[in-house]
């Protein structure tokens, strides 16, 4: 039984798509309500039991570790003030042991796969997990993306992606999964985790083999990196991740999870308010000031 205690979270990405703000600010650090998008992934990796978290970086993410480390100026103001609360917030996002964190750098810019595989020598011979930061899944009172993943690899000890249905003309945003049965019911609980047989990265909907989109999170075998270490170029001149799974599962089995939540888009402007509005309106403190100026807001809209 092969265990699984090791996720690779990449976040080497320039975030081009939040200009200005991510000019020094990495896009990982951006607030949804009051924790940066990076604090979401990691707080969903503890939660799935993960022992190690490699980050994979670029130039510019120091902030990234300053943020899982104690910061000794503001913890004594905070005692000095008494501000108990606080204080546990600010040290929530340290982990609990020494040397559970770990970097490793991607100096080239040359798609999620390559990012993926300058993890390998941290990662080992071993299973590991991958979580994209940008997609942010509100899973209410279910078990966090990750864990219901991790639950199901405890039975299939294979790889697992996860998937969310799309609309049709949106099927080129994404990898697609093609089910290994083809009459197979996917909105049925019963078949919530599905073998599949293929993926396509980015297919038009008319050569779509379904409409099981391939979101931010991965249980992958460690022969994924025997497949990253070719390079392929695939959509957008990328080594992309999808393509190597695909190789993958020609000789092994993979699985696509139809997780329970909603995703949201982090790493688009609109997708990020709405993450930002969902989450807000959780809180009741929140909820209570902003619903009606949201109510009103629109109104005036109309």
């Amino acid at each position: 039984m092969m265990k699984l205690r090791t996720v690779v979270i990449p976040v080497a990405g320039l975030g081009t798509r939040f200009l200005p703000a991510t000019k020094t600010l990495p896009k990982e650090m951006l607030p949804v309500v009051d924790k940066p998008l990076i604090q979401y992934a990691v707080e969903e990796a503890w939660a799935a039991g993960m022992e190690r978290i490699v980050f994979i970086t670029g130039r510019g993410k120091k902030i990234l570790e300053d943020h899982f480390d104690h910061s000794p100026e503001l913890e004594e103001t905070l005692t000095a003030r008494g501000k108990d609360d606080l204080l546990a917030e600010a040290r929530s996002t340290i982990p609990a042991a020494a040397g559970n964190l770990l970097y490793t750098r991607q100096n080239r810019p040359l798609g999620l796969g390559h990012a993926v595989w300058c993890g390998r020598n941290v990662v080992g011979d071993e299973p590991f997990a991958v979580i994209l930061p940008d997609d942010l899944i509100d899973t209410g009172s279910e078990q966090p993306v990750l864990q219901q993943m991790a639950h199901e690899f405890e039975q299939r000890q294979a790889s697992i992606v996860a998937v969310m249905p799309v609309d049709p003309e949106q099927t080129s945003k994404y990898g697609i999964v093609a089910p290994l049965a083809r009459d197979l019911d996917t909105r049925s609980e019963a078949t919530r985790c599905i073998q599949v047989s293929g993926l396509v990265e980015k297919p038009l909907a008319e050569a779509a083999p379904s409409n099981l989109a391939v979101i931010g999170r991965y249980i992958l075998m460690p022969e994924i990196f025997h497949y990253l270490e070719r390079r392929h170029q695939g959509v957008g001149g990328e080594v992309q991740l999808t393509d190597a799974i695909a190789a993958l599962l020609e000789r092994q089995a993979v699985y696509a999870y139809r997780f329970r939540g909603t995703r949201f888009d982090c790493g688009d402007k609109v997708g990020f308010q709405m993450a930002n509005a969902a989450l807000s309106l959780q809180r009741p403190q929140i909820r209570e000031r902003l619903l009606p100026f949201l109510r009103e807001l629109v109104s005036k809209q109309a």
